[in-house]
């Protein structure tokens, strides 16, 4: 295994192979960041005739964008080649690895992305092929998980394994944060690059129900570095007694929490506005200020 590989790509899409069939019954997540997307689109009053959907799942940003009026003809494509099936009903889809997107430099005028870049190891050369894919003044919008992301399974995850291996291991993934985003989209070349970050909460009344929604969404544990073989069941049996103690609500529901970082940047283009020189402002500071 390549030490320098944060997630194993295979497992990856393993993962999400096997969710494909029964993704619709735990897509919640999904669809809301899908929506949100479309909802940001929606702001801008450009026209994108073509699209690609990278990282499409089963096509959930699809249906989010059809009727919306901005998009032309939207291509998908999943690094599973099960959940790029299931999107074709919404149009053309194929298989296709985001850390080797196999389109020609200025094919798209639009290039979307819903939850699917929090597992690519080679971001910035993710980001860096998604901006030579797009056309001069293309838009990228896109929608990854960030760093708060599951902060309270993780805390009882690694307390857990504590108490009963001496030791944590790996479980959930590691996430960028707002300031590592913006900084990766100035590092591949974008311009007008903006992050802002959504909050989304969710209760369960049955912890199981939390662990059944991960592996049917395909984001089980996919780190190259994880522990090979069976989990004991007592860690998680340990670690949901922990999560119920520490943050059930008074009615005994377990909040869970999702960060979604929502990315937005343009190919540069010489129509696009500019930052002015330093120094070339015409009113002082104090005056701005009173």
């Amino acid at each position: 295994m390549n030490d320098a590989l944060v997630f194993d790509r295979r497992q990856v899409r393993r993962q999400r192979d096997r969710a494909a069939g029964q993704f619709a019954r735990h897509d919640f997540l999904i669809r809301e960041a899908a929506d949100r997307l479309a909802d940001r689109l929606l702001d801008t009053t450009r026209q994108f005739p073509l699209a690609l959907d990278l990282g499409c799942h089963t096509g959930e940003m699809a249906e989010a964008l059809a009727g919306g009026g901005r998009v032309g003809r939207l291509v998908s494509c999943d690094l599973s080649p099960r959940m790029a099936v299931r999107a074709l009903q919404a149009g053309p889809a194929l298989a296709a690895d985001e850390e080797a997107l196999p389109f020609k430099s200025e094919s798209f005028d639009l290039v979307v992305s819903n939850l699917s870049l929090h597992w690519v190891n080679d971001l910035p050369g993710t980001l860096l092929q998604v901006r030579h894919i797009l056309k001069p003044d293309g838009l990228f919008i896109g929608a990854m998980l960030g760093g708060e992301t599951l902060w309270q399974l993780r805390q009882c995850l690694m307390d857990a394994e504590l108490a009963e291996l001496g030791g944590a291991g790996p479980r959930v993934s590691p996430f960028a944060d707002v300031r590592d985003a913006g900084a990766l989209l100035q590092r591949a070349g974008f311009a007008l690059p903006v992050v802002d970050v959504d909050t989304i909460t969710v209760t369960y009344g049955e912890p199981m129900k939390l662990l059944a929604d991960l592996r049917g969404m395909g984001e089980g544990n996919a780190i190259a570095a994880r522990r090979r073989g069976f989990s004991r069941r007592a860690i998680f049996l340990r670690a949901l007694a922990l999560y119920g103690e520490r943050f059930a609500d008074a009615d005994g529901r377990l909040p869970v929490t999702f960060q979604v970082l929502n990315l937005t940047a343009w190919r540069p283009h010489p129509s696009q506005p500019k930052p002015l020189a330093p120094g070339s402002g015409r009113i002082p500071l104090g005056d701005a200020l009173k």
